[in-house]
């Protein structure tokens, strides 16, 4: 990339803020201003922690040292302490 190309094409963006009544001072404007971005935005926010009921690891039975048995008698010792 040379010197005189931009990073990026920056595209025009539609103001986030409207100001509809013309009797509006420049200090309410700034008032409103400030709590906007008090509340925050500038970054989403975090994802809720998955429950582990909705896990599909649920779905997988494994113990450690213990797998899944096929065979004679798997189905009464899949119950059974080991």
């Amino acid at each position: 990339m040379s010197a005189e190309e931009p990073a990026e094409a920056v595209a025009p963006q539609a103001p986030l803020l409207r100001i509809v009544t013309p009797e509006t001072t420049p200090e309410e404007v700034a008032a409103i201003v400030a709590v906007l971005s008090a509340l925050g935005g500038g970054e989403p926010a975090p994802e809720p922690p998955r429950s582990e009921w909705a896990s599909p690891e649920r779905g997988v039975r494994s113990f450690p040292g213990r797998g899944l048995h096929a065979g004679r008698g798997a189905w009464r010792a899949s119950g059974l302490p080991r």
